[in-house]
Protein backbone atom coordinates (compact mmCIF):
# COMPACT_ATOMS: atom_id res chain seq x y z
CA UNK A 1 0.00 0.00 0.00
CA UNK A 2 2.90 2.17 1.16
CA UNK A 3 4.67 1.83 -2.28
CA UNK A 4 1.58 2.14 -4.52
CA UNK A 5 0.92 5.54 -2.74
CA UNK A 6 4.77 6.69 -3.20
CA UNK A 7 4.75 5.61 -7.40
CA UNK A 8 1.20 7.35 -7.54
CA UNK A 9 2.59 10.66 -5.62
CA UNK A 10 5.85 10.70 -7.99
CA UNK A 11 4.00 10.22 -10.72
CA UNK A 12 1.81 12.96 -9.80
CA UNK A 13 4.57 15.06 -9.21
CA UNK A 14 5.83 14.75 -12.63
CA UNK A 15 2.74 15.70 -14.43
CA UNK A 16 3.12 18.78 -12.00
CA UNK A 17 6.78 19.63 -13.31
CA UNK A 18 5.24 19.01 -16.82
CA UNK A 19 3.05 21.32 -16.60
CA UNK A 20 4.99 23.53 -15.08
CA UNK A 21 7.32 23.47 -18.12
CA UNK A 22 4.59 23.96 -20.54
CA UNK A 23 3.71 26.82 -19.00
CA UNK A 24 6.76 28.39 -19.27
CA UNK A 25 7.07 27.16 -22.52
CA UNK A 26 4.05 29.42 -23.40
CA UNK A 27 4.79 32.42 -21.35
CA UNK A 28 8.36 32.55 -23.31
CA UNK A 29 6.59 32.05 -26.72
CA UNK A 30 3.72 34.89 -25.78
CA UNK A 31 6.67 37.09 -25.03
CA UNK A 32 8.31 36.11 -28.08
CA UNK A 33 5.57 36.70 -30.77
CA UNK A 34 4.41 40.07 -28.73
CA UNK A 35 8.11 41.39 -29.11
CA UNK A 36 7.78 40.33 -32.56
CA UNK A 37 4.61 41.85 -33.33
CA UNK A 38 5.35 45.30 -32.27
CA UNK A 39 9.25 45.10 -33.83
CA UNK A 40 7.13 44.04 -36.98
CA UNK A 41 4.90 47.04 -36.49
CA UNK A 42 7.88 49.30 -36.26
CA UNK A 43 9.40 48.43 -39.35
CA UNK A 44 6.30 48.09 -41.46
CA UNK A 45 4.71 51.38 -40.56
CA UNK A 46 7.02 53.66 -42.86
CA UNK A 47 5.49 51.70 -45.83
CA UNK A 48 1.79 51.99 -44.42
CA UNK A 49 2.18 55.03 -43.94
CA UNK A 50 3.88 55.75 -47.54
CA UNK A 51 0.77 54.06 -49.29
CA UNK A 52 -1.65 55.93 -47.18
CA UNK A 53 0.00 59.18 -47.50
CA UNK A 54 0.01 58.51 -51.52
CA UNK A 55 -3.74 57.75 -51.29
CA UNK A 56 -4.78 61.21 -49.78
CA UNK A 57 -5.72 64.31 -52.05
CA UNK A 58 -3.21 66.99 -52.31
CA UNK A 59 -5.92 69.55 -50.21
CA UNK A 60 -7.16 66.33 -47.84
CA UNK A 61 -3.09 66.05 -46.99
CA UNK A 62 -2.71 69.76 -46.07
CA UNK A 63 -6.20 70.42 -43.88
CA UNK A 64 -5.05 67.70 -41.61
CA UNK A 65 -3.34 69.71 -38.53
CA UNK A 66 -2.88 66.54 -36.78
CA UNK A 67 -1.85 63.15 -39.28
CA UNK A 68 -4.49 60.78 -39.65
CA UNK A 69 -3.39 56.61 -39.64
CA UNK A 70 -6.64 56.34 -41.71
CA UNK A 71 -8.52 58.39 -45.15
CA UNK A 72 -12.09 58.09 -45.37
CA UNK A 73 -11.70 59.56 -48.97
CA UNK A 74 -8.96 57.72 -51.08
CA UNK A 75 -7.68 58.93 -54.30
CA UNK A 76 -5.63 57.31 -57.18
CA UNK A 77 -5.22 60.42 -58.64
CA UNK A 78 -1.61 60.45 -57.64
CA UNK A 79 -0.57 57.72 -58.93
CA UNK A 80 -2.01 59.45 -62.42
CA UNK A 81 0.21 61.72 -62.24
CA UNK A 82 3.28 60.57 -61.23
CA UNK A 83 3.04 58.31 -64.93
CA UNK A 84 1.48 62.33 -66.58
CA UNK A 85 3.21 64.85 -64.79
CA UNK A 86 6.61 63.13 -64.81
CA UNK A 87 8.41 60.72 -67.45
CA UNK A 88 7.98 58.34 -64.37
CA UNK A 89 8.02 55.35 -67.72
CA UNK A 90 11.22 56.54 -69.03
CA UNK A 91 12.72 55.87 -65.49
CA UNK A 92 11.18 52.80 -65.22
CA UNK A 93 13.08 51.70 -68.91
CA UNK A 94 16.62 53.40 -67.76
CA UNK A 95 16.54 51.44 -64.73
CA UNK A 96 15.56 48.13 -66.34
CA UNK A 97 18.38 48.91 -69.16
CA UNK A 98 21.09 49.85 -66.19
CA UNK A 99 19.82 46.60 -64.00
CA UNK A 100 19.33 43.96 -66.63
CA UNK A 101 23.30 44.55 -68.33
CA UNK A 102 24.59 45.18 -65.10
CA UNK A 103 23.26 42.41 -63.27
CA UNK A 104 24.49 39.85 -66.62
CA UNK A 105 27.85 41.45 -66.97
CA UNK A 106 28.71 41.41 -62.99
CA UNK A 107 27.01 37.67 -63.01
CA UNK A 108 29.99 36.81 -65.78
CA UNK A 109 33.19 38.12 -64.15
CA UNK A 110 32.14 36.77 -60.54
CA UNK A 111 31.17 33.50 -61.39
CA UNK A 112 34.89 32.97 -63.45
CA UNK A 113 36.39 34.86 -60.89
CA UNK A 114 35.09 32.82 -58.39
CA UNK A 115 35.95 29.38 -60.35
CA UNK A 116 39.55 30.97 -61.07
CA UNK A 117 39.81 31.52 -57.15
CA UNK A 118 38.30 28.19 -56.15
CA UNK A 119 39.64 25.76 -58.48
CA UNK A 120 42.37 27.07 -60.28
CA UNK A 121 46.25 26.72 -59.36
CA UNK A 122 48.09 29.53 -60.10
CA UNK A 123 51.57 31.27 -58.33
CA UNK A 124 50.52 33.85 -55.98
CA UNK A 125 46.89 33.08 -55.74
CA UNK A 126 46.60 33.15 -52.23
CA UNK A 127 48.10 36.59 -52.26
CA UNK A 128 45.66 38.21 -54.91
CA UNK A 129 42.78 36.88 -53.01
CA UNK A 130 44.15 38.41 -50.26
CA UNK A 131 44.70 41.67 -51.46
CA UNK A 132 41.42 41.64 -53.39
CA UNK A 133 39.32 41.02 -50.14
CA UNK A 134 41.35 44.11 -48.78
CA UNK A 135 39.86 46.72 -51.38
CA UNK A 136 36.88 46.12 -49.40
CA UNK A 137 38.38 48.26 -46.81
CA UNK A 138 38.61 51.25 -48.87
CA UNK A 139 35.80 53.62 -48.04
CA UNK A 140 33.20 53.97 -51.08
CA UNK A 141 33.51 57.61 -51.30
CA UNK A 142 37.00 57.41 -52.39
CA UNK A 143 36.31 54.42 -55.26
CA UNK A 144 33.41 56.82 -56.40
CA UNK A 145 35.82 60.02 -56.67
CA UNK A 146 38.50 57.72 -58.68
CA UNK A 147 34.99 55.90 -60.90
CA UNK A 148 34.01 59.61 -61.72
CA UNK A 149 37.48 61.04 -62.69
CA UNK A 150 38.21 57.84 -65.19
CA UNK A 151 34.66 58.34 -66.45
CA UNK A 152 35.21 61.96 -67.13
CA UNK A 153 38.43 61.16 -68.62
CA UNK A 154 36.86 58.64 -70.82
CA UNK A 155 34.03 60.66 -72.07
CA UNK A 156 31.09 58.47 -70.52
CA UNK A 157 29.32 60.81 -68.41
CA UNK A 158 25.59 60.67 -69.56
CA UNK A 159 26.06 57.64 -71.12
CA UNK A 160 24.52 53.73 -70.16
CA UNK A 161 28.49 52.54 -70.68
CA UNK A 162 29.25 55.18 -67.97
CA UNK A 163 26.55 53.90 -65.23
CA UNK A 164 27.31 50.59 -66.08
CA UNK A 165 31.21 50.13 -65.93
CA UNK A 166 31.95 50.72 -62.44
CA UNK A 167 29.21 48.56 -61.58
CA UNK A 168 29.82 45.10 -63.03
CA UNK A 169 32.05 43.51 -60.26
CA UNK A 170 32.10 43.21 -56.61
CA UNK A 171 34.45 41.90 -54.14
CA UNK A 172 31.74 40.57 -51.57
CA UNK A 173 29.69 38.75 -54.39
CA UNK A 174 33.27 37.20 -55.68
CA UNK A 175 33.72 35.72 -52.04
CA UNK A 176 30.79 34.45 -51.14
CA UNK A 177 30.60 32.22 -54.75
CA UNK A 178 34.50 31.23 -54.30
CA UNK A 179 33.51 29.54 -50.63
CA UNK A 180 30.71 28.26 -52.16
CA UNK A 181 32.60 26.43 -54.99
CA UNK A 182 34.90 25.35 -52.37
CA UNK A 183 32.57 23.39 -50.60
CA UNK A 184 32.53 20.78 -53.92
CA UNK A 185 34.44 18.36 -53.26
CA UNK A 186 38.31 17.87 -55.20
CA UNK A 187 37.34 14.83 -56.07
CA UNK A 188 34.65 15.67 -58.70
CA UNK A 189 36.70 18.08 -60.52
CA UNK A 190 39.69 15.67 -60.62
CA UNK A 191 37.78 12.86 -62.26
CA UNK A 192 36.12 15.53 -64.60
CA UNK A 193 39.44 16.01 -65.86
CA UNK A 194 41.02 13.12 -66.44
CA UNK A 195 37.86 12.69 -68.52
CA UNK A 196 38.59 15.52 -70.45
CA UNK A 197 36.02 17.76 -69.72
CA UNK A 198 37.29 21.68 -70.25
CA UNK A 199 37.40 24.27 -66.88
CA UNK A 200 34.31 25.83 -68.32
CA UNK A 201 32.42 22.86 -69.21
CA UNK A 202 33.15 21.51 -65.25
CA UNK A 203 31.84 25.33 -64.13
CA UNK A 204 28.87 25.09 -66.28
CA UNK A 205 27.46 21.38 -65.80
CA UNK A 206 28.58 21.08 -62.40
CA UNK A 207 29.48 23.55 -60.19
CA UNK A 208 26.54 26.04 -61.15
CA UNK A 209 23.92 23.94 -60.82
CA UNK A 210 25.21 22.42 -57.45
CA UNK A 211 25.41 26.07 -56.26
CA UNK A 212 22.39 27.38 -57.74
CA UNK A 213 21.06 29.08 -54.37
CA UNK A 214 23.77 31.15 -53.52
CA UNK A 215 23.75 32.21 -57.89
CA UNK A 216 20.30 33.27 -57.47
CA UNK A 217 20.91 35.02 -54.23
CA UNK A 218 24.06 36.99 -55.91
CA UNK A 219 21.20 38.15 -58.50
CA UNK A 220 18.56 38.90 -56.65
CA UNK A 221 20.67 41.26 -54.31
CA UNK A 222 22.60 42.54 -57.75
CA UNK A 223 19.10 43.81 -58.83
CA UNK A 224 17.88 45.43 -55.56
CA UNK A 225 21.40 47.33 -55.34
CA UNK A 226 20.87 48.47 -59.24
CA UNK A 227 17.33 49.25 -58.81
CA UNK A 228 17.85 51.25 -55.41
CA UNK A 229 21.56 53.02 -57.02
CA UNK A 230 20.91 56.42 -55.78
CA UNK A 231 24.76 58.56 -55.75
CA UNK A 232 27.14 57.11 -58.94
CA UNK A 233 23.61 57.40 -61.42
CA UNK A 234 23.25 61.21 -59.93
CA UNK A 235 27.02 61.99 -60.25
CA UNK A 236 27.67 60.87 -63.71
CA UNK A 237 24.47 61.96 -64.89
CA UNK A 238 23.12 65.82 -65.18
CA UNK A 239 20.85 64.90 -68.32
CA UNK A 240 17.15 63.86 -67.73
CA UNK A 241 16.86 61.26 -70.35
CA UNK A 242 19.58 59.16 -68.43
CA UNK A 243 18.13 59.01 -64.70
CA UNK A 244 17.02 56.40 -62.92
CA UNK A 245 13.99 55.92 -61.07
CA UNK A 246 16.13 56.45 -57.77
CA UNK A 247 17.22 59.97 -59.05
CA UNK A 248 13.65 60.80 -60.82
CA UNK A 249 12.41 60.73 -56.74
CA UNK A 250 14.70 64.03 -56.57
CA UNK A 251 13.91 65.41 -60.21
CA UNK A 252 10.16 64.84 -58.97
CA UNK A 253 10.38 66.85 -55.80
CA UNK A 254 12.48 69.77 -57.87
CA UNK A 255 10.42 69.97 -61.00
CA UNK A 256 7.48 67.53 -60.95
CA UNK A 257 5.23 67.96 -58.33
CA UNK A 258 6.77 70.31 -56.23
CA UNK A 259 7.93 70.40 -52.50
CA UNK A 260 4.86 70.89 -51.23
CA UNK A 261 2.78 68.05 -52.78
CA UNK A 262 4.05 65.65 -50.39
CA UNK A 263 1.01 62.87 -51.50
CA UNK A 264 1.98 62.62 -55.49
CA UNK A 265 5.71 62.06 -54.12
CA UNK A 266 5.14 59.12 -52.04
CA UNK A 267 2.94 57.78 -54.81
CA UNK A 268 5.65 57.87 -57.34
CA UNK A 269 7.71 56.13 -54.11
CA UNK A 270 4.61 53.25 -54.15
CA UNK A 271 5.32 52.64 -57.75
CA UNK A 272 9.12 52.36 -57.46
CA UNK A 273 9.23 49.92 -54.45
CA UNK A 274 6.33 47.45 -55.64
CA UNK A 275 8.60 45.54 -57.79
CA UNK A 276 11.52 45.28 -55.43
CA UNK A 277 9.22 44.29 -52.64
CA UNK A 278 7.32 41.58 -54.75
CA UNK A 279 10.93 40.66 -56.01
CA UNK A 280 11.79 39.97 -52.52
CA UNK A 281 8.87 38.18 -51.15
CA UNK A 282 9.13 35.92 -53.57
CA UNK A 283 12.46 35.26 -53.60
CA UNK A 284 13.42 35.74 -49.37
CA UNK A 285 14.04 32.33 -49.65
CA UNK A 286 16.48 31.49 -52.07
CA UNK A 287 18.36 34.66 -50.41
CA UNK A 288 18.61 33.32 -47.24
CA UNK A 289 19.18 29.74 -48.50
CA UNK A 290 22.35 31.12 -50.21
CA UNK A 291 23.45 33.36 -48.02
CA UNK A 292 24.04 30.28 -45.42
CA UNK A 293 25.58 28.43 -47.35
CA UNK A 294 27.98 30.70 -48.39
CA UNK A 295 28.97 30.72 -45.11
CA UNK A 296 28.82 27.24 -44.16
CA UNK A 297 32.09 25.19 -44.42
CA UNK A 298 32.21 21.27 -45.27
Amino acid sequence: MSTKTTDFMTAGEFEKIERSARRRNAVRKTVTYVFLAIWALIVLFPFYWMVLTSLKSYGAYNSEYTPKLYTLAPTLRNYIDAFTQVPLTRYFFNTLIFTAVTTALMLAVTVLAAFAFARLEFRGKNLVFTLFLALMMIPSELVIITNFVTITNLGLRNTYLGLILPSVTSVFYIYLLKENFEQIPDELYKAAKVDGTSDFRYLRKVMLPMCRPTVITILILKVIECWNSYVWPRLITDEQVYFLVSNGIQEIRENGFGRENIPAMMAAVVVISVPLIILFLIFHKKIMEGVSRGGTKG
